[in-house]
């Protein structure tokens, strides 16, 4: 990495990799300047894509899993009661998650962050709305798809299906196609996952951090998310300095 400024997957023999624990190979995901640029080009185009609300439903869709790290099947499955903006300090929406250990799916709240929390905002204000369902009703999808909404028996009310995490990850590849650029020229929604584990963790988040906004039950798993992370330690270590200085500083005026 140092010496050619390129990260390469290490060749693993297949035959001794153990059974039934999924994809071993090294998810490399795009930097953050070349996250920021993907975005930044893909919001200037939307004015002028043919489906508009389809586009931004896919942008807002995107930025939302890049920040929050969840599964494309915990995003499709958000409804609008699922969306609480006054947990938190930026707010929260519930999703299904997972589960550990053969636990099966439990619910946890996924994080907004402030960007995301205005993004998701101006969405639901100003693009939402024009699917022609019922979008005010707390059942009603966050991310509908286009399809003609379909009333509901039990609720009387016409509410559109939800995107699926397949038509979810057809939207990503294709603008990655357009719009990403660098080493990394293709996106999937659990790349996103990487991608949000690795980003924030270079920006200064411990490991304990990026575990809760992953939802793992285990550090030993969001450390497979972070192979390629580029940690500065003296940055992290003057980041944990000053931020001890600032608890020490609350702590002392909370005792007055």
């Amino acid at each position: 990495m140092s010496r050619f400024g390129a990260v390469v997957e290490s060749p693993i023999d297949p035959f001794n990799r153990p059974r039934h624990r999924g994809d071993f190979g090294l998810r490399i995901p795009p930097s953050q300047a070349a996250m920021k640029d993907f975005f930044g080009r893909w919001r200037e185009d939307l004015p002028r894509t043919r489906k508009y609300l389809v586009a931004c439903r896919d942008y807002v869709m995107t930025k939302i899993a890049y920040l929050s790290g969840v599964r494309a099947a915990e995003l499709c499955g958000v409804c609008m009661g699922d969306v609480h903006w006054e947990h938190g300090q930026w707010g929260r929406f519930v999703v299904l998650g997972k589960g550990a250990s053969g636990s099966g799916p439990r619910p946890r709240e996924a994080y907004l962050f402030q960007e995301g929390r205005a993004l998701l905002w101006w969405y639901i204000e100003q693009i939402r709305g024009e699917f022609g369902d019922d979008a005010e009703h707390p059942r009603a999808p966050l991310w509908p798809s286009e399809r003609k909404p379909t009333a509901v028996a039990a609720l009387n009310l016409p509410i559109a299906p939800a995107i699926v995490p397949s038509t979810f990850r057809r939207a990503l590849h294709s603008a990655a196609a357009s719009y990403l650029s660098g080493p990394v020229t293709d996106l999937f929604p659990h790349l996103l996952r990487h991608a949000c584990a690795t980003h924030n963790y270079e920006r200064g988040m411990t490991l304990w951090e990026v575990q809760k906004v992953l939802g793992h039950a285990w550090a030993t798993t969001t450390l497979r998310y972070m192979a390629t992370a580029q940690a500065d330690p003296e940055h992290a270590n003057l980041e944990a300095s000053s931020r001890a200085a600032q608890r020490l500083v609350m702590d002392r005026g909370n005792l007055r």
